[in-house]
């Protein structure tokens, strides 16, 4: 039978090796912990994972939920399931513990869920987002919105979901028509309608908390006119009991293809007169506090994707591994006992593309927790900004580098495993059809690689493009006088192919038409992506080859050897697609572009 699991050993790897998370230990906020603490709170969601979420994932993906015209319908072990989540402490584990919460560093944090996404899938996202939202009213609310409604979300009374898309604008916000009106007592009118909101309305919480983009009457057009409100899906007594049903409606459920545990809403705002709806911060600053929820579930969606490649990548190397079939084409022998197809050349071609995409993309994304801690609990102020700055400059690349080969690497799953691989009885190709949404939501590839080329590359006279050549720049230098120089060399010519193409393709936007310039946007994000990933695989070398030097047990050796081999593998057969990239990007290649409406 197939690993269910993530293989924990890497996962200790990734945390205590890679990023020494032990030594978090030493800043106040942590001091009550250790690795005894850190690894009982992965075991923990390992368990709930395998007890509460494993027995019912087939069951979730083909009963999806329905809507009767009045309620929602889920499985009801989806409920109980949640629950097992939140009583284990594992909704909001890096929360403050006077909050309820473990008061855990984001990195283990991210660990500690890790078992619980691989195996949940997007059914956690009902807790996920609830987390977000409350950070997000944490962080811009008022003491008393933080009272009324992160209060009960942390302690699981409550869900939360944000809602920003609309029919008629998709991804442009500037275009939301959601409007707002002021009343007498402080609080806001607010009508329009809102799509593909997941976990828009349920009934495993007493409440909703939404997030809603809205633009307050009269208020500039654009960006900068959007505000953002509290919307529950029932308003509260005077001592905090649910009271009335808020004028928030379900108008449909949309049917996915994948991701069915979670649902996914049109809601409509107002149809009778408005939803009462409360301020977040002041008037016109919505966008830029929302973002702050939506970095977060940018990043969540990258950790997502890497941990759903992760458990393909895992279940189709047992397979591999067990099952039988054919010969090498050296073994001229016919009655020669068929080889497990682990021992065929291509199969691990395509585990070790696997291996590379998967631990790659998973490691990215716990550097993006790590800095995010960092960014709030360094030592200094220095510190923190610099945190801060990386952070933001990485985003992009955090959500879309693990959300496109997340599902590369479940596609070459299923490819392992055959026939097998494509039918339901296996889970492999459900993780694909999970993975798919993720270069989509929260940002397409599209938009991401149009916020790192546009925005975030030159931001602040490029303080996050310089600050993370800076830090692949260190890694190189540590790497030259260690057995790993020669990727070292490779990593420090691709730097050097970036930077050339960063300077060319900026600077011939003061020359040609934007449009023009940047239609290669996604060559470039990819290129970049590319070559931050083999840095990443450049430090796990660095790792693999110290834990060498210390004369392993025989099991640790050969876990050490497969991370150097998947390093070699991401160096040899990926990092050279980084100057077909460039090409096209440096060269302003106009294919694309230039391909008119009435030609296709």
């Amino acid at each position: 039978m197939a690993a269910q699991a993530l293989s924990e050993r890497d996962l200790a790897f990734m945390l205590y090796e890679l990023f020494d998370a032990e030594s978090l230990t030493a800043r106040a906020r942590y001091a009550d912990h250790g690795r005894e603490t850190f690894d009982a709170a992965i075991e923990i969601g390992k368990t709930v994972a395998l007890k509460h979420f494993l027995p019912i994932r087939k069951k979730v993906d083909t009963n999806e939920p329905t809507f009767d015209g009045e309620r929602v319908h889920l499985i009801p072990e989806i409920k109980p399931a949640l629950d097992a989540v939140i009583e284990a402490g594992l909704a909001a584990p890096a929360s403050d513990f006077k909050s309820g919460g473990m008061q855990l560093p984001l990195i283990v944090t991210n660990v500690a869920q890790a078992h619980l996404s691989a195996i949940a899938s997007t059914t956690l996202g009902y807790i996920s987002l609830t987390n977000a939202n409350a950070n997000l009213i944490e962080a811009h609310g008022s003491e008393e919105q933080i009272e009324t409604w992160v209060r009960p979300m942390r302690e699981g009374r409550f869900m939360g979901t944000m809602a920003m898309t609309e029919p008629g604008a998709g991804s442009g916000l500037a275009d939301l028509t959601t409007t707002a009106t002021r009343e007498a007592d402080g609080s806001y009118r607010l009508t329009g309608n809102k799509i593909f909101i997941s976990g828009g309305d349920h009934e495993l919480s007493e409440n909703i908390v939404h997030l809603v983009l809205a633009r307050v009457k009269g208020a500039a057009k654009g960006v900068k006119g959007i505000s953002l409100f509290i919307v529950p899906k029932f308003l509260l007594n005077d001592d905090g009991s649910i009271g009335k049903r808020n004028d928030v409606a379900l108008a449909g459920l949309f049917h996915k293809m994948g991701g069915r545990g979670h649902t996914s809403t049109a809601l409509s705002f107002g149809e009778k007169g408005g939803a009462t709806a409360y301020l977040v911060g002041e008037e016109n600053k919505g966008l830029m506090y929302m973002f702050h929820m939506m970095n977060e579930a940018r990043i969540m969606v990258g950790t997502g994707a890497a941990l759903t490649a992760l458990t393909g990548y895992q279940y189709s190397l047992d397979y591999a591994r067990e099952r039988p079939q054919g010969r090498l084409l050296g073994n001229k022998d016919p009655q020669s006992p068929p080889i497990p197809i682990i021992e065929h050349a291509d199969v691990r071609r395509m585990l070790l593309t696997q291996k590379a995409y998967a631990e790659g993309a998973y490691a990215l994304c716990l550097l993006g927790s790590q800095l995010a801690d960092d960014e709030k609990t360094a030592e200094t102020e220095e510190a923190r900004t610099q945190a801060h700055t990386l952070l933001d400059f990485l985003t992009p690349i955090i959500k879309t580098w693990p959300s496109e080969y997340g599902p590369k690497a479940n596609d070459l799953a299923i490819q392992v495993m055959g026939g097998h691989g494509y039918i339901n009885e296996h889970p492999v190709e459900m993780f694909y059809r999970d993975n798919r949404l993720n270069p989509i939501h929260e940002g397409t590839t599209g938009i991401q690689s149009l916020d790192l080329l546009g925005r975030k590359v030159p931001m602040n006279k490029f303080a996050g493009y310089q600050a993370i050549l800076n830090e692949m720049q260190g890694t190189i230098d540590k790497a030259r006088d260690t057995e790993l120089s020669l990727f070292a060399g490779q990593l420090g010519a691709a730097l050097t192919e970036l930077q050339q193409t960063t300077t060319t393709v900026l600077g011939a936007t003061a020359e040609k038409n934007i449009d023009l310039v940047f239609s290669n946007s996604v060559s470039y994000l990819e290129m970049f992506g590319h070559i931050v990933v083999a840095w990443i695989w450049l430090r796990q070398g660095l790792a693999a080859d110290a834990g060498l030097q210390a004369n392993p047990h025989k099991d640790d050796e050969h876990f050490y050897r497969g991370k150097l081999q998947a390093m070699q593998f991401f160096y040899r057969s990926e990092l050279p697609k980084i100057y077909h990239w460039s090409k096209l990007v440096r060269d302003i290649d106009g294919t694309s572009f230039e391909m008119k409406p009435d030609w296709f």
